[in-house]
């Protein structure tokens, strides 16, 4: 599939086929994501994949407890794979200090586009999750301080009944788009 392909195809899946995931595609999905760019290079991220139902269960018991409940449909993806922050080496530290901008949260969205994309290429849905527990989750995994658990995705084959949601339309280009000045 060609990247314009994938782009203008994917989308975030929320129902999954109960058909286990080979780790070969998960860490093709993790290749694509570990040559993404990033600020100074500091490659400020870290997966934490969970493959295992036992501890993907408690996993999710803990994450989407509460008012995080309304993400509990993610515990029935085959794997969940969590985004552990590291803000960045210190020249990248810099940046985000004068420029007001955690340009590690911007490195993670690269790297975690290039895992959605390549993961439609072989054939996977994801939804990208961001409501959850952090603190709960990092407890989990007894993460160092200054670790977090940003984002999550869910990944596996789509159910026969998942579909692209049309409720969420896109702007048109000309919305969106100004040349030389802001319209």
């Amino acid at each position: 599939m060609d990247v314009k392909t994938a782009i203008e195809t994917r989308y975030s899946v929320r129902r999954f086929a109960q058909k286990p995931v080979a780790r070969e595609k998960i860490n093709e999905c993790l290749e694509a994501a570990r040559l993404a760019p990033s600020a100074c290079n500091s490659q400020p991220w870290h997966y934490i994949v969970m493959d295992d139902p036992h501890v993907k269960e408690q996993f999710c018991k803990a994450a989407f407890s509460g008012v995080y409940n309304m993400s509990a449909w993610a515990a029935n993806a085959p794997v969940l794979v969590a985004v552990v922050s590291d803000r960045g080496n210190f020249t990248a530290r810099i940046g985000n200090f004068f420029r007001r901008t955690e340009f590690y949260l911007v490195d993670q969205g690269i790297s975690g586009e290039h895992f959605v994309l390549r993961a439609w290429d072989l054939g996977l849905g994801t939804c990208w999750i961001g409501w959850l527990n952090s603190n709960k989750a990092e407890k989990f995994f007894n993460l160092p301080s200054g670790k977090k658990i940003e984002h999550l995705f869910a990944v596996g084959y789509p159910a026969d009944e998942a579909t692209p949601s049309r409720l969420h339309g896109r702007k048109k280009l000309e919305e969106i788009v100004s040349y030389n000045e802001y319209k």
